[in-house]
């Protein structure tokens, strides 16, 4: 797969980037946010998605 596709996930407490993962930005046009864990932080915390 191309790497157009690739988004990275950043915790909104810390503001580091903890996770990647891809997504068909023709189909889903708003930015995500998902609740995961910050091995930071050490709690299940919502995720947004950032810009490259």
């Amino acid at each position: 797969m191309s790497q157009d596709f690739l988004i990275k996930f950043q915790c909104t407490k810390c503001k580091r980037i903890n996770y990647w993962s891809r997504k068909n930005k023709k189909n889903t046009q708003d930015k995500l946010e998902l609740k995961k864990f910050c091995k930071w932080c050490k709690k299940h915390i919502p995720h947004k998605e950032m810009k490259k």
